[in-house]
């Protein structure tokens, strides 16, 4: 196509078609989002809820929803005032709480020990990581009775759980770090007299730190999925309880209620271990 073709193209793009004129560079505004407020976001997530319960409940009276399959919010906050005031709510979820924090506390330690373990030995790790790999694709649900029946129906069984889903993920993040350890600076501390012991706390450690430490929202979720998961199967408290309870019962409301109990439990969990990751990282950023 020839250039004059071209032209009225170009002008009407508003290029410099003609090869005879030097081009002349236009300067360009980059885009850039306007932040809103902080209060602002928060708002719009109120005003989605609002919005959601509020075509619940409309949607239940005027007959477009089931309200004996799906419930609807003001029989909803009922059954949850009757749980929290009559029931045994607060005992349920500590027991929930309990089992997650100690499984998470025993599964984050113990991987990390098995993945910084792993540097000592190339061979033994070579051995021992597709167990761990063949573990961790295991449904931990098909495990559960057989917990249950070597732990009991108590705490010990949701702890086994939680460690059973959060050690295989700490120990392969550990793994991770170990390997991008940087070999120059460990056959430099070996040049300057450092023993096997000195190159592992001084170098290896601190290297696989943020490794450790990225995999601990993870491990949170983990943690109580698994807790949940023994609570379902078999248990004398917990949340997980409740809410296998009010299915076979039918009580749709309650299995709401223990849903939405769980939701504000695990958010806050997560916060709280979003406050210690960012601690940690800061801690290990100024060394």
């Amino acid at each position: 196509m020839s250039m004059t073709l071209w032209a009225p193209i170009g002008q009407f793009l508003g290029r410099n078609t003609d090869p005879a004129k030097p081009r002349l560079g236009r300067a360009r505004r980059l885009y850039r989002e306007k932040i809103w407020s902080p209060i602002l976001p928060r708002l719009v997530q109120f005003g989605i809820l609002a919005a959601i319960v509020a075509v619940w409940e409309i949607g239940v009276k005027v007959g477009f929803i089931d309200g004996f399959f799906w419930s609807y919010p003001s029989a909803i906050f009922k059954t949850g005032m009757i749980f929290v005031t009559q029931g045994d709510a607060f005992l349920d979820t500590w027991f929930t709480l309990k089992s997650t924090i100690i499984g998470f506390v025993i599964g984050t330690g113990a991987g990390s020990a098995i993945g910084l373990a792993f540097w000592w030995s190339q061979n033994w790790a070579g051995v021992f990581q597709p167990f761990l790999i063949v573990f961790h694709a295991i449904p931990k649900f098909a495990l559960g009775p057989l917990v249950v029946l070597v732990f009991g129906i108590g705490l010990g069984s949701k702890v086994a759980m939680a460690v059973a889903l959060t050690i295989v993920v700490s120990a392969l993040a550990t793994y991770s770090g170990v390997k991008a350890v940087d070999r120059d600076s460990e056959n430099l501390m070996y040049s300057l007299g450092a023993n096997r012991w000195q190159v592992f706390t001084k170098l290896v450690m601190p290297s696989a730190l943020p490794w450790i430490i990225s995999s601990l929202r993870v491990n949170i979720g983990l943690a109580m999925a698994g807790a949940i998961v023994g609570e379902f199967i078999s248990s004398q408290h917990g949340l997980g309880r409740v809410i296998m309870y009010a299915g076979q019962t039918f009580d749709v409301a309650l299995i709401w209620v223990g849903t939405i109990i769980l939701s504000i439990l695990a958010v806050a969990i997560y916060l709280v271990v979003g406050v210690v990751e960012n601690t940690l990282l800061k801690g290990v950023l100024k060394r």
